[in-house]
């Protein structure tokens, strides 16, 4: 554990009180390392939003249970208040309560409170090291963001004065998938920026947004391999009308050979299929340029290999964050699409190293999520979800940061491997799209009557626990979010079931009413496709792109865009191929009875079918209607016929479990 985390635990001794209440406007509680060391410890923390919700929540499963000398659902409850001073709470709270004050100014005094807030929770603890080791002295705003520059991103911007200097923290901070605050931005920028030598570079721009700096990247790189007469093709990218302004980045520089390498390796950057080769190469320049560069069906086979033991070598561990998980899950992705676009042959000698990566990243990922899934609802939704519930929220964030109009597209049942396929397909169509891509966390199990509603309701599944065998709500559920946010009923749209181009011009009249500000559209192509006939995901990724070829994704996006809403891309739930290993011999007793879960509503009749099946496994999670307990499917087995083989959803595998959420924008 680290220091940081022992001194937020440390506010909270076990022994001293049942109720208390956290005064927090920071939300420097709601870290899920924080949040773990809490529950491992007994404690529960609940947010304080609805006052009559958290009244009824409480009294049924903590206070009377307390009252009775039982635990409850835990020992304590942490009441958690998003303000510094607990004076609006109910006077029979703050009586019985214990209260502690949690704040960033009074965590590091020694710094800037107002740099310090702009620091994601994540670098809290490096920050929290540094400061007891190196502010020995209060520090004023600049000098505090020299100080988090320097000892928390390892980023010092009066040394960048090359080149080579810039690329390669730009490289290092968009591979780690780091996130420089806003603040941390603009100081950085305008000291690297005064230097001629950076002079008509976005340098703003390139370290806010890693789409564009891979853009830049990209495009140098194939313009590098044109300087030594290669030629070729580009692989998932249409060629872009012009260069405009050419950027050269230092290729031979050994730090940006290994950082570039590595992001060919992991998919984040895309070689060029080679037409032709000069025979007088150098050595040293054919071994430079071998990463990016794919000669035949051989070296791309060879990238996938390689790029399958990169991701053994980095597989999360049980300390791992969600956002560690999802950097792994995007990258995984990456590689299995590339996977998929093997020849049958290459692709069947593979299909064991690809089948022992997903069952270590499941079985890792299941290990995990034991110890901290059920902390994932309480995390900050400011920066990014990491859950499909919190993305309404995240939503509204955006339209009070100034995008009015907001538009969420669910594919249902995507994949992350397959919307890279999609992705591909649509910037080798059209130079005109750029995507800021993230990911977050279906609920459990990955049904769509749990996780879709959940996404479109903005609430957990155990507030409302009546339909969750149905979708019929989702309407209604998306419209209630927005007007609770202030929007009226027809400033709100809710679209379903749109497959094709020819269903465009339908959406597009409802879109270009002025009054819609919040849309929601439901695309359930990828659905309908893998519940179809038994293709496995190497076919279900041909019909994608067949799918794709007729316009009807970019056709979508450019509609979007085109009525100025902001697009936000995501998913329920993915998908896994699976074996069958038999139906429980149940009747009707199971209420909902899917391929990877079954749902029961007694421990009794969940143990007796786990009986038929050893391997099965089940969760608790606190978000969960009491009576709902899910039976999961061991590994990739289904609850089918044995031996059958499906392409399914429901279960815990890391195809399942963690989807894409994507900004759509205009590249132009």
């Amino acid at each position: 554990m680290s220091a940081w985390v022992d001194r937020i635990l440390g506010e909270f001794p076990s022994d001293l009180a049942r109720l208390w209440i956290a005064a927090d406007p920071d939300a420097v509680l709601l870290d899920e390392r924080i949040l773990a060391g809490l529950r491992t410890r007994g404690f529960e923390v609940l947010p304080f939003e609805d006052p009559m919700a958290f009244r009824a929540e409480y009294e049924e499963h903590y206070r009377q249970a307390w009252d009775r000398g039982e635990d409850g659902r835990a020992l304590s409850l942490v009441l958690h208040l998003r303000c510094a001073e607990p004076d609006a709470l109910p006077w029979d709270y703050l009586r019985q309560a214990r209260t502690v004050h949690l704040s960033l100014a009074n965590l590091f005094p020694a710094l800037s409170y107002g740099v310090v807030r702009q620091v994601a929770a994540e670098h809290l603890d490096a920050l929290f090291d540094a400061h007891a080791k190196h502010a020995s002295q209060p520090l004023g705003e600049a000098a505090t963001k020299a100080f988090i520059l320097t000892h928390v991103f390892r980023l010092a911007p009066h040394l960048i004065t090359r080149m080579d200097d810039l690329w390669r923290e730009l490289l290092r901070l968009h591979h780690r998938d780091l996130v420089l605050p806003p603040v941390l931005i603009e100081h950085m920028a305008k000291i690297i920026g005064a230097n001629d030598t950076f002079s008509g570079l976005p340098i703003d721009e390139l370290l806010s947004s890693k789409a564009s700096t891979l853009r830049c990247v990209q495009d140098a790189w194939y313009l590098y391999l044109k300087d030594f007469g290669i030629t070729g093709s580009r692989i998932a990218e249409a060629t872009p009308p012009g260069h405009g302004v050419r950027i050269d980045i230092p290729f031979a520089h050994p730090d940006i050979r290994g950082l570039v390498a590595s992001m060919f390796l992991d998919g984040t950057l895309h070689p060029l299929a080679v037409h032709y080769l000069p025979a007088n190469l150098p050595a040293t320049v054919s071994k430079s340029i071998a990463i990016g560069i794919v000669k035949d069906a051989a070296a791309l086979r060879n990238l996938v290999v390689d790029g399958l033991k990169a991701l053994v070598e980095t597989l999360p561990t049980t300390e791992a964050t969600h956002r560690d998980w999802g950097a792994f899950a995007r990258r995984f992705g990456e590689i299995l699409a590339r996977f998929h676009n093997l020849d049958t042959a290459r692709a069947q000698g593979l299909r064991a190293e690809v089948a022992q990566l997903q069952r270590l990243a499941d079985e890792r990922l299941l290990a995990w999520m034991t110890e901290h899934y059920a902390d994932l609802p309480s995390l900050p939704v400011a920066n990014a979800p990491a859950m499909v519930h919190q993305i309404p929220r995240f939503l509204a964030l955006r339209r009070n940061a100034g995008e009015p109009r907001v538009a969420l597209l669910v594919f249902d049942g995507l994949a992350l491997d397959q919307w890279v396929l999609i992705r591909e397909a649509v910037t080798a169509r059209t130079p005109r799209f750029a995507f800021a891509e993230g990911a977050c966390f279906a609920w459990l199990p990955t049904l769509t009557a749990v996780s879709r509603q959940a996404l479109f309701s903005g609430l957990l599944p155990r507030e409302f626990p009546g339909s969750l065998e149905t979708t019929s709500r989702e309407p209604a559920l998306w419209s209630r979010f927005w007007q609770d946010q202030g929007l009226r009923p027809g400033e709100v749209l809710y679209h379903k079931g749109i497959r094709h181009a020819d269903q465009l011009d339908a959406l597009g009249v409802a879109l270009a009413n002025p009054d819609v500000q919040a849309a929601g559209i439901v695309v359930d192509t990828i659905d309908a496709i893998v519940h179809g006939a038994f293709l496995g995901k190497r076919g279900i990724a041909s019909l994608i792109a067949s799918w794709c070829e007729s316009g009807f994704v970019d056709g979508l996006f450019a509609l979007l865009l085109d009525q100025g809403f902001q697009v936000y891309l995501t998913a329920d739930h993915g998908n896994c191929e699976a074996v069958g290993i038999g139906r429980p011999n149940e009747g009707a007793i199971a209420e909902t009875r899917g391929e990877r879960v079954r749902v029961y509503r007694s421990t009794l009749l969940r143990a007796e079918s786990a009986g038929q099946f050893p391997g099965t496994f089940s969760l608790e999670v606190p978000a969960w209607p009491k009576d709902f307990l899910p039976l999961f499917a061991a590994g990739r087995t289904a609850f089918v016929t044995p031996g059958e083989a499906l392409v399914s959803h429901g279960g815990c595998s890391i195809e399942e479990l963690i989807v894409p959420f994507v900004n759509v924008s205009d590249g132009r």
